[in-house]
């Protein structure tokens, strides 16, 4: 018998009957930069076509990415105030805590909100720990952390987003949501992020470059796959609802390991670096841009990754009308 492989891609029809792999926007997440110090939105340099916004525009933001049937956005803050021990990031009328209620108040469970919870957005010294003698202490930032994550469940947040890197900070963190009532905010850390060379863009869109050093003696290293999915256990073992791999394409193998593995949601970052790659070439006309960003999206999916935080959620979502 005669086996013709390519009768399965006779034409569109057949591809999509047969297609392995799909990927829709309710898998996407939408990534907003808030500033405290603009009153509009501000264009981001290294990421082009993505912004920061005030509180009032990221709401207006919000409520945008709603009507797409995007189901989640994920914030970042960029604070009026920093310090040593970035203490901007609990305050109750803070930026974050403020688009969240703001959020909220307009969209309800119509969008869910994550936060991020680290301190590198609002530390002098942009990492994300507490410094003493050039040292990022672990078991004091823990108690930062803490303060930030409650502050964001008062607020309103539905997941918090630990991306920090410290050990036992789901412990810590999940141990306080109970111990405040908060029992049903979930929990989606960063297991295994990467002290990759691919942040580069977000340290500009967030503000968060560290003074001095770099992070490779919290975030992981390259090398390792192992360690990826020990850190997994840690953080399942410790309360974490959903599980994050950061990057994304340089570590599909971890997500493929990752979903393998655990029965817990495991999702993607597709970062900042990612995303300026492939705009900087379309914009030289080196690849056909829609094309890519469909391609890199559904190669994450495809390696496992149940959700994807993608700048490009809200063009997939247009582009899928």
């Amino acid at each position: 018998m005669l086996v013709r492989m390519r009768r399965l891609r006779k034409n569109e029809k057949i591809r999509e009957l047969v297609r392995e792999t799909k990927i829709d926007v309710s898998d996407l997440i939408m990534p907003i930069f808030v500033d405290e110090n603009i009153k509009d939105k501000r264009p981001i340099n290294s990421l082009p076509g993505q912004y920061r916004f005030s509180v009032e525009k990221a709401i207006e933001e919000a409520k945008e990415i709603a009507n797409l049937n995007i189901p989640a956005v994920i914030l970042f803050g960029i604070p009026k105030e920093k310090d040593e021990i970035g203490s901007s990031a609990f305050k109750k009328d803070g930026v974050i805590q403020r688009t969240i209620r703001g959020i909220k108040e307009e969209l309800g469970d119509n969008l869910l909100v994550i936060a991020d919870c680290c301190l590198c957005e609002y530390t002098t010294h942009g990492h994300c720990g507490i410094v003493k003698d050039g040292k990022i202490l672990n078991d004091e930032t823990l108690k930062i952390l803490e303060k930030i994550a409650l502050s964001y469940a008062e607020a309103g947040a539905d997941i918090i987003a630990p991306s920090d890197m410290m050990d036992g900070r789901v412990r810590v963190i999940r141990e306080a949501l109970e111990r405040e009532g908060y029992h049903d905010v979930l929990i989606m850390s960063y297991s295994a992020k990467y002290c990759s060379s691919f942040y580069g863009p977000f340290r500009e869109a967030a503000d968060n470059k560290p003074a001095f050093g770099d992070r490779r003696s919290y975030q992981m290293d390259i090398h390792n796959a192992k360690e990826a999915l020990r850190e997994i256990e840690l953080d399942i073992n410790e309360g974490s609802d959903l599980i994050l791999v950061k990057p994304a394409l340089p570590y599909l193998d971890i997500i493929k390991m990752a979903k393998e593995r655990f029965l817990v949601p495991i999702g993607a970052y597709c970062v900042s670096g990612e995303y300026a790659m492939v705009e900087a070439a379309a914009r030289n006309g080196w690849i056909d841009r829609k094309r890519a960003i469909y391609e890199i999206l559904v190669s994450i999916k495809r390696a496992g990754a149940d959700f994807i935080i993608t700048y490009w959620a809200k063009e997939f979502a247009q582009m899928m009308r």
